[in-house]
C-alpha cells in the first residue's frame, strides 16, 4: 500500500486545498470514482493524499460532488466536509458552478461560433443519443472556434456547458457532424486519446463565500500541439 500512496503523492496535482475543499486535475482514463474495472479512481486518490499528507489515520472523509468522464482530463472540486458538500450540490444544481472546456474536433466549422441545444438519452450500454423533447431532458451547450489546421481539418473549440448531461460535449458534437478527436464511442475508432479537456473551473467557495477560479493549459502532446494551443 506504501508504494501506492507513493505513486499517488507523486501523480495528483492538487491547484488548491484548505481544510474545506481540495481542487485537483484528474489525468485521462482515471475514473471519477470506483468501478467495476478497479482500477485507481480520482476519489480515493484524493483519500490517499490527505490521508499520508496529514498523518490522519482510519477513513477520511471526502465528498464527491461534481465527475467527468473516464476519457476526460480536466479539474475537478472536492469537499473535505459534509458541509462543503452539500452547499457545492447546491451551486451545481442552482448551475453556479461554471465549467468551460477545451476539445479538439474533426472538421472544420462554416459556422465559427454557435449554440446547439438538443435532447439526450441515456442508453443501456453507458452511451447517450440524440432523441425527442418527449423522450430525453434538455442539452443546451455554446461554442467557440478558437482555431484551425485547415490541412488537417482539426478544430479547437471552447465550449460552455449551460445543462449536463451525459457524454454531452461528445454526443452534441458528434450530432453535427464534428465528433471529438480520439472519441472511439461517438467518432472515428482510430485508438487515440480523447481531445476533451475540462481546462477552467469556476465557483464560489462553501464558506469564503469569495468566488474562485482555477484554470489549466491543454496538455503538451498532439493534437493540442497541432492547433497552437500549448504554450
Amino acid at each position: 500500500m506504501e508504494y501506492v500512496v507513493g505513486i499517488i503523492m507523486n501523480k495528483l496535482n492538487v491547484l488548491y486545498e484548505d481544510n474545506h475543499i481540495i481542487v485537483a486535475v484528474k489525468p485521462a482514463n482515471i475514473p471519477s470514482q470506483a468501478d467495476i474495472s478497479g482500477d485507481i479512481d480520482m476519489l480515493t486518490m484524493v483519500k490517499e493524499y490527505v490521508k499520508k499528507k496529514y498523518n490522519k489515520p482510519g477513513n477520511v472523509y471526502i465528498g464527491l460532488v461534481q465527475r467527468l468522464d473516464r476519457p476526460v482530463s480536466g479539474i475537478m472540486v472536492f469537499a473535505r466536509t459534509s458541509k462543503a458538500a452539500s452547499r457545492l450540490t447546491n451551486e451545481i444544481k442552482e448551475h453556479k458552478v461554471k465549467k468551460t472546456y477545451l476539445a479538439v474536433v474533426r472538421g472544420l466549422f462554416n459556422k465559427k461560433n454557435g449554440s446547439l441545444v438538443n435532447y439526450i438519452v441515456k442508453q443501456n450500454d453507458n452511451s447517450s443519443k440524440i432523441t425527442t423533447k418527449d423522450k430525453g431532458k434538455i442539452a443546451k451547450l455554446k461554442y467557440e472556434v478558437i482555431s484551425e489546421n485547415k490541412e488537417k481539418k482539426l478544430s479547437l473549440v471552447r465550449v460552455n456547458l449551460e445543462t449536463g448531461r451525459h457524454h454531452q460535449i461528445r454526443v452534441q458534437l458528434a450530432n453535427i457532424n464534428h465528433p471529438l478527436y480520439g472519441d472511439q464511442r461517438y467518432g472515428i475508432r482510430d485508438n487515440k486519446q480523447i481531445a476533451l479537456l475540462s481546462y477552467k473551473l469556476e465557483f464560489e467557495h462553501p464558506v469564503k463565500k469569495e468566488v474562485m477560479t482555477f484554470e489549466i493549459s491543454p496538455p503538451n502532446s498532439e493534437p493540442w500541439k497541432t492547433l497552437n494551443c500549448v504554450k
